[in-house]
């Protein structure tokens, strides 16, 4: 393990930096797991004051990434970032398992595709400007209780507070016995080099057989585009089928994959309990991610920021108790988890398929994309064209 006190500079190497004694073991705030809410998290307590340390059990904070990284305009919003590490992408592309497709676009707003690791890079540089040290390769093993004070099992470290930003499976979690996620998505993807999507689109891919209870996806990325396919429950993502099926709209022959990479999303909603004396749990370790959607950066920048406020302001000013003000904040998802043991059941293809475009579904479908997400009073959409690649049909206008 190596804990950094200096941050790498941007492009740098973030395994690089002077150990710190042992006379500094002792922290206001340790955060375990250098993910999106985690150092969002740390940089902003580390601003208010705090001595912070984030943990990370890998060598570098961009390594083995395990998640798309799309951002709705909304998390771009909570947080300014690097030009050169996103792109925008500024319409939806649906198809349902016939390959048949509507667009859909809200004028005055765009999602954002990311460098992924990158990104996690850069926010570990600014964590670290703002005075939070970083320790690579360093796992959390359990902690045990010293007077008012939190010592981590296998460091010579101890705390005042510890938040839990460690993933899907945490290991805070189970270690103070609080909430754990029980259901899942369970995603696969390939990054395509060479591959060039014509529109500037997400394009998903609704298909009961392939994708059950969630979808296909292909994102033009920063560099690359992104190729990938979940499951809900226990069924395992048939990605080679996947990619095989949209191979001729997606033009994937042109391309070549060059990595390939897998990850659990939390779909259970928020877990409960998610806090106790002195430890709180964020991001997917909390359930912070829609269940619906799969969505939870934004919530990792919001709720990361809030905990780290919320921190500093307990152990520096005698606010109120962490795990009792996110308490009041962290939104229920209770509605989403019910859409989404509906979703679970997957209906099948023969149904989906005159289902999607029909004026309801459409209607459904920009309420899921772009909710309360448009410039108000302009209108939905342009003018576009209703895709159905069979043989012997016509392209058919439609108004979204």
């Amino acid at each position: 393990m190596m804990i950094m006190d200096h941050p790498a500079g941007p492009g740098g190497s973030i395994n690089k930096g002077r150990p710190v004694s042992k006379s500094q073991n002792t922290y206001d705030l340790v955060i375990v797991g250098a993910s999106f809410a985690g150092l969002v998290c740390a940089r902003t307590a580390a601003m208010r004051g705090l001595k912070t340390l984030v943990l990370e059990r890998k060598e570098d904070p961009g390594a083995r990434v395990s998640t798309t990284g799309i951002l709705v305009k909304e998390a771009a919003d909570e947080l300014a970032l690097p030009l050169q590490l996103t792109r925008k992408v500024r319409g939806v592309r649906l198809y349902g398992p016939s390959l048949a497709s509507i667009e859909l676009r809200a004028p005055g707003y765009y999602f954002l595709s990311t460098d992924t690791a990158g990104l996690l890079r850069w926010l570990a540089d600014e964590a670290q400007r703002a005075g939070a040290r970083l320790a690579c390769g360093a796992r959390f093993a359990g902690a045990h209780r010293e007077g008012g004070y939190l010592g981590l099992d296998g460091h010579a470290i101890k705390t005042r507070y510890l938040i839990g930003a460690d993933g899907a499976r945490s290991q805070v979690a189970q270690a103070f016995g609080l909430g754990r996620n029980q259901r899942y998505l369970i995603g696969l993807e390939a990054e395509y080099e060479g591959l060039s999507i014509a529109e500037d689109a997400l394009h998903c891919f609704v298909d009961g057989k392939l994708a059950p209870g969630y979808l296909g996806w292909a994102v033009p990325g920063v560099g690359v585009t992104q190729v990938g396919l979940a499951v809900s429950g226990h069924r395992k993502p048939d990605i080679k089928s996947f990619e095989h099926k949209v191979a001729a709209t997606l033009g994937l022959a042109e391309g070549r994959v060059i990595a390939r990479r897998s990850g659990l999303i939390p779909a259970g909603g928020l877990v409960r309990p998610f806090a106790t004396q002195q430890v709180l749990l964020i991001g997917d370790a909390a359930g912070l991610v829609s269940p619906l959607t799969g969505g939870g950066i934004r919530l990792a920048f919001h709720f990361g920021r809030r905990a780290g406020q919320a921190v500093a302001d307990y152990l520096l000013d005698g606010g109120g108790d962490p795990g009792a003000v996110m308490a009041r904040e962290y939104p229920s998802l209770a509605i989403k988890t019910g859409l989404r043991r509906l979703m679970d059941f997957a209906p099948p293809n023969w149904l989906i398929d005159p289902l999607l475009f029909t004026a309801p579904m459409r209607a459904l479908a920009r309420e899921l994309y772009f909710h309360r997400r448009r410039i108000p009073g302009e209108p939905w959409h342009e003018p576009g064209t209703l895709e159905v690649p069979r043989p012997g049909k016509q392209a058919v206008p439609f108004f979204l």
